[in-house]
């Protein structure tokens, strides 16, 4: 998908929990941002060299292990430093582990600390590309989204006439529908939301017909 002249972003689907990886790029200088590389980093990688881009930062929305698995390969082969919301430091240290061993995946792809913390409102960026950081708390307690250029990389928080599971530790369903409602869907409607799992979608879709937004529009009285 080419989004202006010199921007580019392609998505590559991996590993057993079917994870969408981004990678955004600059055509002109050719480098890229690699958001939640959750497998098979080869694979990121080969879709990078096809884009004619090298990966100068990993970006992550949050830590879960389908969404990290494949940051020590990408980090190992680039260089690229990674980083991460300081509220999922615990859960990229500890429930690395403790998810590794309940699904049989292997420990030793556990991923590096991050070289820095993103904030919100932070801009994040490589040559000729920049996302800003927009904290969108409630799947886990430090997720985030990035948004540039017309495009919104929401990872888990929001899906298509979904949203992401609040049941598991650090999670909040209140939380998570204020990160979506109050900040999400404030962005112009126009806006292509490219998520952690399954299809595309757009702000303007989500605010008609996702159920979970309607559902807690009423509850607020918005409706």
């Amino acid at each position: 998908m080419e989004v202006a002249n010199e921007i580019m972003v392609r998505g590559i689907v991996v590993g057993v929990f079917q994870e969408n990886c981004w990678v955004v790029g600059n055509r002109r200088t050719g480098e890229a941002i690699c958001i939640d590389p959750g497998d098979q980093p080869e694979e990121i990688l080969a879709l990078a060299r096809d884009m004619g881009v090298t990966i100068k930062l990993i970006a992550n929305s949050h830590a879960h292990i389908d969404h990290v698995l494949g940051v020590k390969g990408v980090h190992a082969a680039t260089g690229a430093d990674f980083l991460l919301h300081h509220q999922d430091l615990d859960l990229l240290r500890d429930g690395f582990r403790m998810s590794a061993a309940r699904f049989g995946l292997d420990p030793g792809q556990q991923p590096p600390d991050p070289a820095a913390f993103v904030e919100d409102g932070d801009t994040v960026e490589v040559a000729g590309l920049q996302l800003k950081a927009i904290t969108t708390p409630g799947h886990t307690p430090g997720s985030v989204s990035y948004y540039t250029e017309g495009m919104l990389f929401s990872g888990d928080t929001l899906f298509r006439g979904s949203i992401g599971r609040t049941d598991m530790p650090g999670g909040s369903f209140e939380q998570e529908m204020q990160s979506i409602c109050d900040r999400l869907l404030k962005l112009p409607e126009d806006t292509v939301v490219m998520p952690g799992h399954m299809d595309e979608t757009t702000i303007k879709f989500e605010t008609k017909h996702n159920p979970f937004v309607l559902e807690y529009k009423i509850r607020r009285g918005e409706l």
